[in-house]
């Protein structure tokens, strides 16, 4: 298997775990090799509740632009009241820019 379907499987398995609510959305994290997404998604009702990415950050490193990332998609989730939230690390390791996410949402109010 090539890397990516392992990603695949892996993300399938925590995902088949981990449900978003209306209250307590998804936090899913995608990493390409330039960029770094983050959706609140509410699996309940297969809807996208907000988002953030580092496509119109520049001039800052990697991890400092997905500490960023985190930081925008908890001040939206602010914005429709929403404090506490599921992480799926999207089959990524936990390290890195997945793991500078994660603090930059917890240091903007986020929950997990």
């Amino acid at each position: 298997m090539t890397k990516k379907q392992q990603r695949t499987k892996r993300h399938a398995r925590i995902t088949a775990k981990v449900q978003g609510t209306q209250k307590c959305p998804r936090l899913v994290v995608f990493r390409s090799h330039q960029h770094v997404y983050a959706q609140l998604i509410n699996d309940e009702a297969g809807r996208v509740l907000a988002s953030a990415s580092d496509l119109k950050l520049g001039g800052m490193k990697k991890m400092e632009l997905a500490k960023e990332v985190g930081r925008l998609i908890a001040e939206k989730a602010g914005k429709i009241k929403i404090s506490k939230v599921v992480f799926d690390r999207g089959g990524y390791k936990y390290h890195g820019n997945i793991k500078a996410l994660a603090e930059g949402a917890r240091e903007g109010g986020l929950k997990f």
